[in-house]
């Protein structure tokens, strides 16, 4: 599971290095982002650009690190690929989750809200 995290601009940007987020690697996908979120952000930005594909375990890994956030942490998402992004928007999780067309766009636009 590569998944790479920084520090920028009062978030934790963190890029998914996979071209599939699916059952095969769901379990650690959620172990691994469980690791990475110790770190001290109230927003965590989850770079989606690498990902062509998504199924149901994947989109459930991704709920299930957003609840496992205390409640003044957020999850944002950026750079859905247009497979992923439509699978947001059919299950409607694309009102659950602040999403950005990239993380240089989620940069530029600062602190301003994002949903």
């Amino acid at each position: 599971m590569n998944l790479y995290a920084e520090a920028r601009a009062g978030a934790l940007v963190v890029r998914v290095d996979e071209e599939r987020l699916d059952a095969a690697i769901a379990i650690r996908f959620k172990d691994r982002m469980r690791e990475i979120c110790v770190q001290p952000a109230p927003r965590i930005v989850l770079d989606m650009s690498r990902i062509e594909f998504l199924d149901s375990s994947g989109l459930g890994a991704v709920v299930a690190v957003m609840k496992a956030l205390s409640p003044n942490r957020r999850l944002e998402l950026a750079g859905l690929t247009p497979n992923v992004e439509k699978v947001f928007r059919l299950t409607r999780m694309d009102s659950v989750f602040p999403i950005h067309a990239s993380v240089e766009a989620m940069l530029s636009e600062g602190v301003r809200d994002a949903g």
